[in-house]
């Protein structure tokens, strides 16, 4: 093999040309090799692709054909003016800065040559972060534009990043929850490759019972969306899209209970419990529970529906106000001869009546929760929603109703008074010394589960407290990394 070292290749005539072999001959660049063009290139680039030239263009220029320009419009409106057009020319324009839809760019033909067919017509670019490829076709059209995009088109993954609550990480998801009042501050909101929307699970307050022969109170507003399986019937169609913003958290309170618990003797009186009050994330607004009724009285509508209470069959309304997929369930009745008050609806199931016949004179079981899965939490969370004890497997039950009041009952040991899964019981913690064993006061709904407060054991002549409603949650999950 011959080899020839020289410094330099020159024309044998001034402005000459040197053609460097014949046709059908093959030239190799060894890798390592390195080609610096200081002068103009032609014929690199001609089938439609360009050689983009590194030097940001900041004023009006003429391109060259073949290569690609970035052009920074920052401080003004630029003229790119094209080189006369020849057949497979190519010239590539591409927004450096972001501005071209502030200050444009003018794409003005060689003399009279033509874009897109018409004759001696500038082009205008106000795109924002654009970029476009000119190709000569023939003197009928002239320039053609055969692709354009922007960098949007090719997104590369972001997260939602936030703060706010008690922050749980599994995985990879990040999971706040609310426990009280808060924000949940996005500081950037991701992209749909990576996460912009946000998985929810929002529970109202529960409604408390009353005093005397009561309903029990009902399971607080239930309304969740989440991505992972053995979800709740009531789980919305979608997740939450979030932006760059404070969100405040509501986490409503449970109703009051009535009476004092504990207080002996107990005073008689009839009384109506209280509803629960409202928690609310962004759009997503969970009513209270609603009250459980008194002796001979409806239940209160709300997120479930309070039971009634003794000789009334107008159970309170669950879904109030209504929203879809139903965020809880009604109340359960007391007819006429029955000697307890119904129980409390709950998110995953009615209030059970109070059976109708004189003895066991027990009130209704309140209406079962809603189940979450842990994976929604994760396996380092606290006991949020472990109520009842133990759990059905792989998961936890919130906003479930509380049982009505039973009469001449105390700590009845069957299942019909039993407060749903996230909900109160009712009339199984006895009075202290002296008191009738027969009077006992309801249960409370859980803390941060919605449950409905359980409706007192009485007896003649005598009443007991009623339980207060739990307090609600607010958790909000996403993902933050792959």
């Amino acid at each position: 093999m011959s080899e020839i070292k020289v410094n330099k290749i020159s024309p044998r005539t001034n402005c000459g040309t040197t053609t460097l072999g014949d046709s059908g001959d093959t030239f190799t660049i060894p890798a390592g090799v390195s080609i610096t063009n200081n002068g103009t290139a032609s014929g690199f680039g001609a089938t439609g692709a360009v050689s983009w030239d590194t030097t940001v263009k900041t004023s009006t220029f003429t391109a060259t054909a073949g290569e690609g320009y970035f052009v920074n419009t920052t401080s003004g409106a630029i003229t790119v003016n094209l080189p006369a057009g020849t057949a497979g020319a190519v010239v590539g324009i591409k927004d450096y800065a972001n501005t071209f839809d502030s200050n444009n760019v003018t794409v003005a033909p060689n003399g009279s040559d033509k874009i897109a067919g018409v004759n001696s017509s500038d082009g205008l670019l106000s795109t924002e972060g654009i970029a476009v490829t000119f190709v000569f076709v023939d003197s009928t059209k002239g320039w053609l534009v055969t692709d354009s995009g922007l960098q949007s088109d090719l997104p590369t993954a972001e997260y939602i990043t936030a703060t706010g609550g008690t922050v749980l990480t599994c995985g990879n998801f990040k999971t706040h929850v609310f426990t009280g009042p808060g924000t949940f501050c996005v500081s950037s909101t991701g992209n749909p490759s990576g996460s912009n929307s946000v998985e929810y699970l929002v529970v109202a307050g529960g409604g408390s019972s009353g005093r005397y022969i009561v309903g029990g109170g009902g399971g607080g507003g239930f309304r969740t969306y989440t991505d992972l399986g053995s979800a709740s019937p009531l789980n919305a169609p979608a997740k939450l899209p979030v932006s760059a913003q404070g969100y405040l958290i509501t986490v409503g309170g449970g109703g009051a209970g009535i009476g004092t618990p504990g207080q002996s003797p107990a005073p008689g009186g009839n009384s109506q419990g209280n509803q629960g009050s409202t928690s609310s994330f962004s759009t997503i607004s969970s009513a209270g529970g609603g009250s459980g009724g008194n002796d001979g009285a409806a239940g209160g509508n709300g997120g479930s529906g309070g039971g009634t209470g003794r000789n009334n069959s107008c159970a309170g309304q669950g879904n109030t106000p209504p929203v879809a997929p139903p965020q809880g369930q009604n109340g359960g009745d007391a007819p006429g001869g029955s000697n307890g008050g119904g129980g409390g609806g709950g998110a995953g199931g009615t209030g059970s009546a109070s059976p109708n016949s004189p003895t066991p004179k027990i009130g209704g079981p309140g209406g079962s929760g809603s189940f979450v899965p842990d994976g929604f939490f994760g396996p380092t969370a606290p006991s949020y929603g472990q109520s009842p004890t133990p759990l059905a497997p792989n998961g936890r039950y919130f906003a479930g109703g509380g049982g009505g009041s039973s009469y001449d009952v105390c700590g009845y040991g069957g299942p019909m008074n039993n407060g749903g899964a996230g909900g109160g019981g009712a009339g199984t913690v006895a009075r202290p010394g002296g008191s009738p064993i027969s009077i006992c006061d309801g249960v409370p709904g859980t803390v941060n589960t919605g449950g409905g407060g359980g409706g007192p054991g009485v007896s003649s002549g005598f009443s007991a407290a009623g339980g207060a409603g739990g307090s609600g949650i607010v958790v909000i999950r996403y993902k933050f990394q792959n």
